[in-house]
């Protein structure tokens, strides 16, 4: 595991904060060169500064992962600057809160911009170094790509959306020793949360979960680490997402229930 990212140039995008954020700085630490990608382009000079200090290696692109020509340059910095690519993490997303029958529109055209566009963008431009360098490609989704989570439809949708690309990705490539990941964590003390949309599009502003139970953004950073080194299909992280997948198979209603009651229980829930 220490030595898993040592010399690879590993591209991450939605860098600014969170999991990402976490990975940046934890690759780095293991001696990879990071290349990072986030609106924020302040954020991302002063984390580059962080890692550089540190002894690291890093460079950033400012980044709008629904703006095509945005992940072009992003991948053009990364090549420009190292060579090629080894990693690439589609990391950026948001996520939302409110049942379908409140919700507008726009705010799951919003969710699959970032979520699905902009996996599809960095993958089209990355695609080409990594099937060379025979790298790893890997979608940050959730347990909500594994199964509908209720009050989260554009948010399961593009998640959905993301593994059936990854997957077709994957099986595209089988000839050409291109590994394809797609990491599921559970609920992670990141930004995402406080920034997912409401049903009117705004942002909700605050977690309904206590952060203390949740994964650390440093946890998940090490756990996809770990199966990139692996070369792992499918990342699960914590017991909830290990169940889900597993009871599914035999007991979908089941998960539905359990689903809506767990969510139904969230502090100030959309579920009437």
């Amino acid at each position: 595991m220490k030595n898993c990212m040592k010399d690879k140039t590993v591209v991450i995008t939605g860098a600014s904060s969170g999991i990402g954020e976490a990975m940046a700085e934890v690759y780095a630490s293991m001696g990879a060169r990071v290349v990072l990608g986030a609106r924020h382009a302040d954020k991302l000079e002063a984390l580059c500064r962080r890692i550089e200090q540190a002894g690291g290696r890093a460079a950033w692109c400012a980044t709008d992962v629904t703006r095509q020509e945005d992940c072009k340059r992003l991948i053009d910095t990364a090549v420009e600057r190292f060579g090629g690519i080894d990693v690439m993490i589609c990391n950026a997303g948001i996520s939302m809160r409110a049942l379908f029958d409140d919700v507008d529109l726009e705010v799951l055209h919003r969710l699959m911009d970032v979520n699905f566009w902009g996996t599809v963008y960095c993958t089209k431009y990355a695609l080409p170094y990594l099937q060379k360098s025979h790298g790893s490609l890997v979608g940050i989704s959730s347990v909500a790509g594994i199964h509908g989570l209720p009050g989260r439809t554009g948010y399961s949708a593009s998640k959905f959306a993301m593994t059936g690309f990854l997957e077709t990705i994957r099986i595209e490539n089988l000839k050409k020793g291109l590994h394809v990941m797609v990491a599921c964590p559970g609920f992670t003390a990141s930004n995402v949360r406080f920034s997912a949309l409401t049903a009117d599009g705004s942002q909700q502003g605050a977690t309904p979960r206590k952060e203390e139970k949740m994964m650390t953004a440093e946890e998940v950073a090490r756990i996809v680490a770990r199966g990139i080194a692996h070369r792992k299909r499918l990342c699960l992280m914590e017991i909830e997402g290990r169940a889900t997948h597993f009871v599914k198979k035999f007991a979908p209603g089941l998960v539905d229930r359990l689903f809506y009651y767990v969510m139904s229980k969230e502090p100030d829930s959309p579920f009437k």
